[in-house]
This record gives C-alpha cells, structure tokens and sequence, in this order.
C-alpha cells in the first residue's frame, strides 16, 4: 500500500513495500464484524505509520494508513 498523508504540516509519502514492519496487533475474533488489525510501520526516514485493516463495524471498515508519532508508535509496541 502506499499513499501520500499531511503529518505536522508536511506531505510524506508512506509506503508498506518499501517500509520496515515493526509490530502487529488484532483486536477481536476473526468474522467479528468489529475486529480489526494493526500493522505499525518505519520508514527509512524514520516516521512512522499504521495500516489497519477490519470487518464492516471496526475502526477500519476500509483498509487505511494512518501517520503517527514516534511517541505513539512507542506507545503501540508496549
């Protein structure tokens, strides 16, 4: 997945092939229409990204990539 995201008034561009993954984490039973998937990425540059992944009721109805911080990435991975 790549995409192009706004994060702190800067245009990136964010990308899952040429990313490292760094953590992974599901909520909820697979089929559970409010489950879902995270996939927390770095770039070369050093920021930060999620892809989330979920059933029809989850916070990711879609696939999406979301930019975070460094702290909230560090916040993801405790």
């Amino acid at each position: 997945m790549r995409k192009t995201k706004m994060f702190e008034g800067k245009r990136h561009v964010y990308d899952t092939a040429k990313a490292t993954e760094v953590a992974h984490r599901s909520f909820g039973g697979f089929g559970d229409p409010a489950g879902y998937e995270e996939t927390l990425y770095q770039t070369k540059q050093g920021l930060y990204f999620v892809v989330g992944v979920g059933g029809a009721d989850s916070l990711y109805p879609t696939e999406d990539l979301k930019p975070i911080s460094k702290k909230d990435a560090e916040a993801f991975e405790a």
